[in-house]
């Protein structure tokens, strides 16, 4: 049975509907499994089950996410530095190698032909570091100095001339005064990517290929029955239930709770602290068109890492965007079309404690927020002017980011821990995964859904190994692989 937002649906009885698989969520990470799984399982039945009327609305539309293709080319954030001065470079090779796989992976459905026309989602776009002053231009060497031996980083430039700056990137250094001292540093391996229409042409090559996708399809209940599960969704005019024996719960902030809803220990203790985010837009065309580069900040004392201030290009549904941000901010939903009820509803007795423990050790984190929550669009404005000096309120206008939910991950049963990244939950059978958290999981999408194949299809493993290697391949040298995926994806070749 296939079902679109446009079918007829009867009312009078409960549609059953048995599949292989059930993905709940039609965003980036659902896409991705849909497309691995037609890949390894061509045989196999495939559901997705989506509550709003499209793809791609929550967290993976383009305005709802930084949209840098995390490479952790400029977030500087991925790189700490100890109280020595000497800064760890383990998590941004983490990131790079596992947007590298999300590289390999699209790549490889561009050249058989399953995805066309890359530069719809992809396009190369100068990643760029900007800090201000001398203890943050020391950090900035040193996190130079770590990374640019790495083949990885090998395109990786410094400078702390102006006039070099001023050719990276004017906007930047149009009517600068020269009282603070900037450094920067750029590479012209960076990406720009649309999260959104890559996730509509993978559902897309999905459906074409065999998967169901049910839009205006709200999943009410997830319940064991016998050997598999039974996924029950409301439409606007019937309810119908799928029964499949691996479920995966992709469903953004929505998924914490679907996870309670399904029983299974490990989502027990578990929490979300949910952050809304703004950005300013440039509404100035002849404006948006003199930068061309994701300049990155410092984040500020306590803020989370989606807040990482950054003056950044995007092509979105092939219209060239400035905007700047993220602004925090707070809200109870889980969603940005969800409830103002959601973060209540998810306090458990099992989750109640190690949620109410964290809040001690994240007081910066509440400061901050209440920070960002005062702030009025002069204020948002300034803040634009140190990466933008001639910035002007008119050229400006200010839209919702998208909803997170950070993961709150119990240590105990009375403690628990803020996390800032994503978490991937698998039933101890295999049966269910789950994917909680935030940023960077649209960037390592294909990493995270790689590790959930094989905690969910261990007796799969053998079968599908050799297809996998030869589609993610990490013999031979990093840089080669990096100028065969850029010339495949229509990108800029890195230099040598």
């Amino acid at each position: 049975m296939r079902v679109s937002a446009h079918s007829s649906r009867a009312t009078s009885a409960l549609k059953v509907e048995h599949a292989d698989a059930v993905l709940i969520g039609a965003g980036i990470a659902s896409a991705t499994l849909a497309m691995l799984l037609r890949e390894l399982e061509p045989a196999w039945h495939i559901v997705v089950l989506e509550r709003l009327e499209g793809p791609a609305l929550e967290s993976s539309h383009a305005w709802n996410n930084a949209g840098t293709g995390h490479s952790a080319l400029c977030e500087l954030n991925y790189t700490p530095m100890d109280t020595h001065g000497r800064v760890s470079i383990d998590k941004a090779l983490e990131i790079n190698k596992k947007f590298q796989l999300s590289r390999a992976w699209w790549a490889h459905l561009v050249e058989n032909g399953t995805l066309e026309h890359p530069e719809r989602f992809i396009r190369t776009v100068a990643h760029m570091s900007l800090v201000h002053g001398e203890e943050n231009r020391r950090f900035l060497k040193a996190r130079f100095a770590a990374l640019h031996p790495h083949p990885l980083f090998s395109s990786l430039e410094y400078t702390e001339d102006p006039s070099c700056l001023a050719e990276w990137a004017p906007l930047v250094m149009e009517g600068r005064t020269a009282n603070t001292p900037l450094s920067a540093t750029r590479s012209l391996a960076g990406t720009d990517v649309d999260f959104g229409a890559l996730t509509r042409a993978l559902l897309e090559a999905a459906t074409k290929a065999g998967t169901s996708v049910h839009f205006g399809s709200n999943v009410v209940d997830l319940r064991r029955m016998g050997k598999d599960w039974g996924v029950m969704a409301h439409t606007h005019d019937s309810t119908h239930v799928i029964r499949a024996p691996f479920v995966f719960v992709g469903a953004g902030g929505a998924a914490l709770p679907l996870l309670q809803r399904s029983g299974i220990s490990e989502i027990r203790g578990y929490g979300g602290f949910p952050i809304s985010g703004q950005w300013l837009r440039c509404t100035n065309p002849e404006l948006a068109a003199r930068h061309d580069a994701k300049v990155y900040g410092k984040a500020a004392v306590g803020s989370p890492p989606m807040s990482v201030p950054h003056l950044d290009t995007r092509v979105i549904n092939g219209t060239r965007e400035l905007m700047f941000g993220p602004y925090a901010g707070w809200s109870p939903k889980f969603l940005k079309s969800g409830s103002m009820t959601d973060l209540f509803r998810s306090i458990r007795a099992s989750n109640a404690l190690p949620m109410a423990s964290v809040a001690p050790g994240n007081l910066d984190l509440i400061a901050y927020l209440a920070s960002q929550l005062t702030q009025s669009f002069d204020d948002r404005l300034a803040a634009l002017a140190e990466y933008l000096p001639g910035a002007k309120a008119e050229d400006w206008e200010l839209l919702e980011a998208g909803q997170r939910v950070q993961v709150i991950a119990p240590l105990s049963r009375t403690r628990g821990t803020l996390q800032f990244g994503t978490e991937l939950l698998t039933s101890a059978d295999g049966s269910m995964s789950g994917l909680l958290g935030a940023s960077p999981g649209a960037s390592t999408a294909t990493s995270i859904m790689l590790d959930l194949l094989s905690r969910a299809f261990p007796a799969k493993a053998s079968e599908w190994e050799p297809r996998l290697r030869a589609i993610f391949s990490t013999e031979g040298d990093a840089r080669d692989h990096l100028a065969r995926t850029s010339r495949i994806l229509g990108l800029t070749e890195p230099p040598r």
